[in-house]
């Protein structure tokens, strides 16, 4: 706290040192001069918009007395939510974190708080001041006492959210820490949670995980389907979105896990449900354009299961029907570099027709954005293979360039595996290596023995 001087005591030696009346300094600062008698003897307490108002007129940076109000007026007292609230939102306001922090901890006992920090946290992600928000969050959600409550997941599941980034360790860290409350949630958010639940453990490629939930996921959607519930409710995430896409994209994920063990098989399977499915009746416009998106991923999906299944003569169709579909393309680069070196094939002519793609920008579909995370880890899969195309074909430069590359985007996203897959790819073929990409490479060396888990590394 700032000195020990009160706040009434630092107003009054102003007046005193300005040879001002209570009447004269009520009238700069436009508060009642009965009122402000009353602050200064300590009859009535401060509201914060009175504090503004005599800092301002003292000359003194907006927020100079916070901490001493949150010592004054909150510790040392029992502020109802119509001074408390005001406060906390004037911190937010002011960037003043460390105080909006002080300050609803002292006020954490008093548990018939805990709803309106709440909806304070929701008025603070509304204006985009998310640190704000993230702080409301972690006290309310520490302070819950019933840990089953809506209100205790919601906050865990606005901090997993926030939480989500770039980088695969800290994404993992953060799912673990949210999935407990997903079953917690009302069923307005649940769909969308486990989406974006499922999104990461896919980016992480923890399929048995992602399989797992997206079982669940699918019979929650259907079931709200089946009971006439086709969209979800103005109190979720997304308010009006159909319900069918949920039930679908399990379907993928299930499709994309069985891909993942090689059963190509039971793979198709799964696409043959969310290609316009029969039980869907009378879809609405909205519904309509994800059930058309759906359809263009099964037939590109039915050329890639061939494909990878040895039939190197549906190739050219494949290209052909990528090429019409420009948000397909860079998602079926990835998987015929994937399958060129699993049955070394020569894509040379491929890569060449969509090297413009070979560059990383986020990717779109027709419904909307797709997931930067999966994004990013398929982007950095996609330069390892080019490197194993090139170091095939014995253009060294090239494809240890290509490992160099997906070695750095390896390290931005925090990948182990990725990171290990191309330092091993690197060594087999260092001697090949140029001055300046084993340079490039020593550089990256010492980026990832900064992170602890590789602090033991030495240098090459």
């Amino acid at each position: 706290m700032k000195g020990t001087t009160t706040i009434r005591g630092e107003i009054e030696h102003f007046i005193k040192e300005r040879g001002l009346t209570i009447n004269q300094f009520a009238r700069a600062t436009g508060i009642n001069s009965g009122t402000l008698s009353s602050i200064i003897n300590g009859r009535r307490p401060l509201s914060v918009k009175q504090l503004d108002q005599i800092t301002s007129v003292m000359g003194l940076e907006e927020g100079h007395f916070f901490e001493r109000y949150i010592e004054e007026c909150i510790f040392h007292s029992t502020p109802d939510w119509r001074r408390l609230g005001p406060f906390l939102y004037r911190c937010m306001e002011l960037d003043k974190l460390d105080c909006l922090d002080t300050a609803v901890r002292m006020t954490l006992d008093n548990t018939t708080y805990l709803p309106m920090l709440y909806e304070l946290a929701e008025t603070f992600v509304q204006e985009a001041k998310y640190k704000a928000a993230m702080l409301l969050y972690e006290c309310v959600a520490e302070s819950e006492k019933y840990q089953h409550s809506e209100r205790l997941a919601l906050c865990q599941y606005r901090l997993f959210n926030h939480r989500i980034e770039n980088n695969q360790e800290s994404n993992g860290q953060a799912v673990v820490l949210f999935e407990p409350y997903l079953e917690r949630l009302n069923e307005a958010y649940q769909l969308g949670a486990y989406l974006r639940v499922i999104n990461i453990y896919s980016s992480l490629n923890q399929w048995d995980n992602a399989q797992r939930l997206a079982k669940r996921m699918g019979e929650k959607a259907r079931k709200q389907y089946d009971n006439g519930e086709h969209f979800l409710g103005a109190d979720s995430d997304k308010p009006n979105q159909p319900v069918i896409p949920y039930v679908l994209y399990s379907y993928m994920v299930l499709e994309n896990y069985y891909a993942h063990l090689g059963d190509y098989e039971r793979a198709l399977q799964y696409v043959s449900k969310y290609d316009f499915p029969e039980w869907i009746v009378n879809p609405s416009e909205e519904e309509r354009k994800f059930l058309n998106q759906f359809h263009e991923w099964a037939v590109a999906n039915r050329y890639l299961y061939k494909l990878l299944s040895g039939d190197q003569h549906v190739l050219p169709e494949y290209v052909e029907y990528i090429s019409t579909r420009e948000n397909e393309i860079f998602i079926g680069l990835c998987n015929i570099v994937l399958a060129a070196n699993r049955f070394k094939m020569q894509i040379d002519q491929v890569l060449e027709r969509f090297k413009d793609y070979l560059v990383y920008k986020s990717q779109r579909h027709q419904i909307g954005i797709i997931n930067e995370q999966m994004t990013l880890d398929n982007y950095t899969r996609l330069l390892a293979e080019l490197g194993i195309y090139y170091l095939n074909a014995k253009q060294y430069d090239r494809g240890l360039a290509y490992i160099v590359d997906s070695f750095e985007y390896s390290i931005r996203i925090r990948s182990d595996k990725g990171m290990l897959r191309c330092m091993g790819l690197f060594e087999q073929f260092r001697s090949y290596a140029s001055a300046e990409i084993q340079q490039r490479y020593q550089e990256l060396i010492r980026e990832v023995q900064k992170l602890s888990v590789y602090a033991w590394m030495p240098v090459v």
